[in-house]
C-alpha cells in the first residue's frame, strides 16, 4: 500500500539549490585542476581507476569512493562547460518539479550507476593489456549524472522542443532516443576514448530509479511519483 503521493514544489527557481551547488563544486574542483601537481593528485586519488594492482601505492589504484568522486573531475574547459551547461539546461525543470532532495538522490544514483557500468569495462581493458601502464587512464566527468538527467527530461517533457545548434527544433523524446543510440553505436564500435557506456549506464540507472518511484517495478516506494 502506498502511504501517499509525491507532492512536487510549486516555486520555480532558475538556479535551484542542488544544481547551483553542483555548478560551484565542479567549478572549484576544475580551478584546482589547473595546477598540474594538484591535478595529478586529484586524478590519482579521485578519478575512477580500473581494478588491479598499481606499482606505486595510491597512483592509478582503485578505491571505492572513486565511484562518486570521479564525477567532480573534468579533463578540459570544453568538457566541464558542456557538462555543466547540460546539467543546468535539463536539470532546472527536473529539480523544480521533483524538489531538491529527490533530485540529488537521482543525480548521484546516476553517477554511481555509470561507474558500475564503466568499472568492469575499463578493468577488462586493463587486464587484457597485461597491466600495460598506457591503459591506466581513469574515467572522469559528470556525464553519467548528466545523461541520467537528460533521460529524465525526455521522459517528463517528451514533447518539449530542444533546439539543435539553437536553430533546429526536435522533440525531447526523439533527442534522447537519438542520443542514446549514438552512444550505443559509438560504445560498441569503440570509435573513441569517450566513456560511452558510462553515459548509457547513467541513463539506465536513471530509468530504473524513475520506474521504481513510479511504482512500475516489483519493489514499491512509500510515495509513488506521478506526472
Amino acid at each position: 500500500m502506498y502511504q501517499g503521493t509525491y507532492q512536487p514544489p510549486t516555486r520555480f527557481s532558475v538556479f535551484p539549490p542542488v544544481i547551483k551547488n553542483l555548478l560551484i563544486l565542479n567549478g572549484l574542483v576544475f580551478l584546482a585542476q589547473i595546477v598540474p601537481e594538484t591535478n595529478r593528485l586529484l586524478i590519482n586519488w579521485f578519478g575512477l581507476w580500473p581494478l588491479g594492482d598499481s606499482p606505486i601505492f595510491g597512483l592509478g589504484e582503485f578505491w571505492p569512493w572513486q565511484m562518486l568522486t570521479y564525477g567532480f573531475l573534468h579533463g578540459s574547459p570544453s568538457h566541464i562547460l558542456f557538462n555543466m551547461f547540460a546539467l543546468w539546461m535539463f536539470g532546472v525543470q527536473i529539480e523544480n518539479t521533483w524538489g531538491s532532495q529527490r533530485f540529488i538522490v537521482f543525480y548521484f544514483a546516476c553517477v554511481i550507476g555509470a561507474a558500475l557500468i564503466q568499472l568492469p569495462i575499463i578493468t577488462w581493458d586493463f587486464m587484457s593489456s597485461g597491466g600495460d601502464p598506457r591503459w591506466w587512464v581513469p574515467t572522469i566527468g559528470a556525464s553519467g549524472g548528466v545523461f541520467g538527467i537528460l533521460l529524465a527530461f525526455g521522459m517528463m517533457f517528451p514533447n518539449q522542443p530542444i533546439y539543435l545548434y539553437f536553430l533546429f527544433p526536435i522533440k525531447a523524446k526523439w533527442f534522447v532516443i537519438g542520443y542514446g543510440l549514438i552512444e550505443l553505436v559509438a560504445g560498441v564500435s569503440g570509435s573513441s576514448a569517450v566513456a560511452h557506456f558510462a553515459h548509457l549506464g547513467g541513463m539506465l540507472f536513471g530509468f530504473l530509479l524513475i520506474q521504481f518511484w513510479r511504482g512500475k517495478l516489483p519493489w514499491k516506494p512509500q510515495q509513488r511519483m506521478y506526472w
